[in-house]
């Protein structure tokens, strides 16, 4: 008892206080008579034994049993009612054909009556026995099913085609007739946080995320028992059952609710994946549209103004010409001026569009071109880095871009390093700053490195954001690539 925990404990401590008492009864009998000589005492006492001995052990032993499930009394009970019903069905077989049928023909003993219910027995076994088992399943486990019928039920609901929106509310239905449950949920990790996506009850209000570390599941609120589910080590989410308190899971649904977390884990690692690609879809739109409306908003306020002003002064130049020829000069050579000063506007809008020097001589000129424009010193490390295709240089020079306008912008660094090379049939590139660092476990992902992010996983690449405070950033990205030349 003293090394017992949980069930267990509880279901020793009825016996060990039973016996408690009725061994106390036991020796204060003995020691009235033997040593008092107190006669009604020990008579008393010995009443009291007798009792615990017949009434008290025999009690403390079906609580272990029936209410604390000691030995996992529910597979007993389940084929002990199995073995019953098919004695039941022998016997009633029996009694019909071979009395019955003997008090017709006059003789009990006619051995085609017992040949006859021998084989009517043995044609029907099967069938009365699958029906025996599914009465005792009844009997047993009530609405719930019996365990392996619910994996199976699972398995062959899961294989079948549905909708992401239409899986996991299907999930949380069978979890809860499963194990009986009052309510089963699944929960999916986002981030560092657990979030609420499918539940066999209605909630009033929005259930507020958990917060977990280190891949450890966070407690949940109520009765609730939980399994994680886990992918190639990775926690993907986790489902819960809540049971009423004075009813916890047996061992056997314990099992059970890990073995369909492990079920589960394919299927939801497929729903986050689909969930993963709409919102990055979602965020590659949006990203879209504000760089079109930045786009016609910079041709409006800049180069659109200073061509509408160049067509004014043209105007007025030629309204000059032959009345003050000097003046009309004057003018037109500072039309040339501005002329050029929109050109180079354009030029400096379709360099974000796409950049001619990226496109005519490779990654490595085109991101030291930038950097010799940053406000932040930042060195190029490109040796040995040849050419690949558009889409490959298009991403990590804008990913880089973007790396190098984080650091100027928020980093507070001296100095950063712009690193390209070729990593087991990868493109690799880095940015490395001396900056003041955050805590990249911690501080989620601003809108510029989701960007980053979606366009690398757009090519199959990879992002990582490696910081800590007081010891700057450094930002890798990587995209599988076939050649380069």
């Amino acid at each position: 008892l003293r090394r017992a925990r949980g069930d267990e404990r509880e279901q020793l401590r009825w016996l060990a206080w039973v016996m408690v008492v009725t061994l106390s009864s036991a020796i204060i009998a003995i020691l009235s008579e033997s040593v008092a000589h107190i006669g009604w005492l020990g008579v008393t006492f010995g009443v009291a034994t007798v009792f615990g001995l017949a009434f008290g052990l025999p009690v403390a032993v079906g609580i272990a049993v029936l209410r604390y499930r000691l030995y996992d009394i529910d597979t007993v009970i389940r084929r002990t009612a199995v073995i019953g019903l098919l004695a039941a069905f022998i016997t009633a077989v029996s009694l019909v054909i071979v009395v019955g049928g003997g008090a017709l023909v006059g003789s009990s003993r006619n051995p085609t009556l017992s040949i006859l219910a021998t084989a009517l027995i043995a044609v029907a076994f099967q069938p009365i026995r699958d029906r025996a088992r599914r009465v005792a399943d009844r009997l047993v486990f009530g609405k719930r099913a019996a365990p392996y019928e619910v994996l199976s039920e699972f398995a062959e609901q899961m294989a079948a085609t549905y909708s992401t929106e239409d899986i996991l509310p299907r999930m949380v239905e069978i979890l809860a007739e499963g194990t009986g449950a009052q309510a089963a949920e699944v929960w999916l990790r986002v981030g560092d946080e657990l979030l609420l996506a499918a539940s066999s009850v209605g909630h009033a209000a929005p259930v507020a995320p958990l917060r977990f570390a280190e891949g450890i599941l966070p407690p949940f609120e109520g009765a609730a028992s939980a399994a994680a589910v886990t992918h190639q080590g990775d926690l993907l989410g986790a489902l819960v059952v809540r049971r009423r308190a004075d009813d916890p899971l047996t061992p056997t649904e314990e099992r059970l609710l890990s073995d369909l977390a492990s079920q589960a884990a394919p299927l939801i690692r497929n729903v986050r994946l689909v969930e993963d690609l709409r919102a990055s879809r979602q965020r590659i739109v949006a990203a879209q549209d504000e760089r079109a409306k930045a786009l016609e908003r910079n041709l409006h306020d800049g180069a659109q103004q200073q061509l509408v002003a160049l067509a004014v002064r043209l105007r007025l130049a030629d309204s000059l010409v032959g009345r003050d020829d000097e003046r009309a000069h004057e003018m037109l050579a500072q039309i040339q001026h501005e002329a050029t000063d929109a050109l180079e506007n354009l030029r400096d809008l379709a360099h974000g569009i796409f950049p001619p020097l990226l496109a005519d001589k490779g990654l490595a000129v085109a991101l030291e071109s930038q950097a010799r424009k940053s406000p932040v010193d930042v060195r190029m490390d490109a040796d040995g880095v040849g050419r690949y295709s558009q889409e490959v240089e298009a991403a990590v020079y804008f990913s880089a871009l973007e790396a190098i306008q984080n650091v100027a912008k928020y980093a507070e660094a001296t100095c950063a390093t712009i690193r390209l090379g070729a990593e087991s049939g990868s493109l690799v590139f880095s940015i490395k700053d001396d900056g003041r660092g955050f805590d990249a476990m911690r501080t989620p992902k601003g809108a510029g490195l989701q960007n980053m992010s979606d366009r690398l996983a757009a090519l199959g690449g990879t992002l990582e954001v490696r910081s800590e405070p007081g010891v700057g950033t450094e930002v890798i990205g990587r995209i599988p690539v076939k050649h380069s030349s």
